[in-house]
């Protein structure tokens, strides 16, 4: 047996999730490579197709919004996508890696490399399949894709992937795949405790208005708040450049659970991966700025689930994060539901089904 995860880098949550999953197979001895579909296509188009992305996700993602509505009307109607028949064009630079590697399991965390080999399977190839939903809801256009699996984050959930067109002998609901490392392994981070520890994140791309948020906080409330800012230099520059002892600024950090881990309340964009880390880790979430479209439902998975408290506005940020500071009972009732309704050992469960059925 020998597996590839394809993943692609438009936006951190789904490659995390393809490297845990690729950690847990590596745990058992078994052949696991994490590959960036992009690195495959060639620089040019993968610059292309991130460069379109960033745009729909930028300006508070008014066309990402837009898109998202059309591949909802997509599926509706039947119709072939766009989306796939771009994505069918790299079907034989993807089967060419495949064979010269000798893969016959892939493992998609991702629409778009599932989108291809879906049109290897049509034309007769003999690959086995694997998708990973990374987001609470089943988002426009996996529906053309022909996996013979499909990972899902909850099983109050496979009634909307069926209706969606996915067919129910094919969902596994065990969860979004956080690996047993990320829970286990600590590092040397150690946070003041004298106050409070406010960790705020926004994704590996640093998406969202956060200089905003983070004033905001540190105006109102007497605590330690940690910003990671991911990928993004000038959001980064920007934070810097506030004068007060009680801000932490990082960039790109490897050891997310660290910090998720030593602070009191977390503050984070809806993404599905991160929420589900939080979750994981059992720690206060208070969800901000959702990019429109698919992190909408995911604010509304965790929040009727109550994983979260969802905010709108600046206000509710800093009345929510007070709130989950003070209330210790409203902790323990998040932290109770979070235990309750996320498996922590997602990407266990997953390796042990794919030794079960095809060792």
């Amino acid at each position: 047996m020998k597996i590839l995860i394809l993943s692609c880098s438009t936006g951190g949550g789904h490659n995390s999730c393809g490297k845990y999953i690729k950690d847990e197979f590596n745990s058992k001895g078994i052949v696991c490579d994490f590959v960036d579909y992009f690195s495959i296509l060639g620089t040019k188009l993968s610059r292309r197709i991130e460069k379109l992305y960033l745009k729909s996700v930028s300006g508070k993602g008014r066309i990402f919004k837009n898109v998202y509505k059309l591949g909802e009307t997509y599926n509706k109607l039947g119709f072939t996508s766009p989306v796939y028949e771009i994505n069918k064009l790299a079907r034989n630079k993807v089967y060419q890696y495949i064979k010269d590697n000798n893969y016959n399991i892939v493992i998609c965390p991702h629409l778009f490399p599932a989108m291809a080999i879906t049109a290897l399977k049509k034309e007769g190839v003999d690959i086995k399949l694997i998708n990973v939903a990374t987001d609470y809801t089943n988002i426009p256009f996996w529906n053309e894709t022909m996996p013979d699996y499909f990972v899902i984050p909850h099983k109050s959930l496979i009634d909307e992937f069926i209706k969606k067109g996915i067919e129910k002998e094919v969902l596994l609901p065990i969860g979004i795949p956080v690996s047993s490392f990320f829970r286990e392994k600590k590092s040397n981070v150690f946070l003041k405790k004298d106050k409070p520890n406010i960790l705020v994140t926004s994704g590996s791309m640093g998406f969202g208005d956060l200089v905003a948020v983070v004033e905001k906080v540190l105006d109102n409330i007497d605590a330690y708040v940690i910003v990671i800012c991911g990928n993004n230099k000038k959001l980064f520059k920007k934070l810097s450049s506030i004068k007060n002892p009680n801000l932490i600024v990082k960039g790109f950090v490897n050891n997310m659970n660290d910090y998720i881990r030593e602070s009191d309340v977390v503050l984070s964009k809806p993404g599905g991966l991160t929420s589900t880390e939080v979750a994981v880790l059992n720690k206060p979430l208070v969800h901000i700025m959702p990019i429109p479209g698919v992190e909408n439902y995911n604010a509304l998975f965790f929040s009727k689930n109550d994983l979260s408290l969802v905010s709108n506005t600046l206000d509710e940020i800093i009345f929510n994060t007070m709130k989950l500071l003070e209330d210790k009972k409203l902790q323990q009732k998040m932290i109770k539901s979070q235990s309750k309704i996320i498996n922590k050992d997602s990407a266990k469960d997953l390796v042990t089904f794919v030794l079960k059925k095809f060792d």
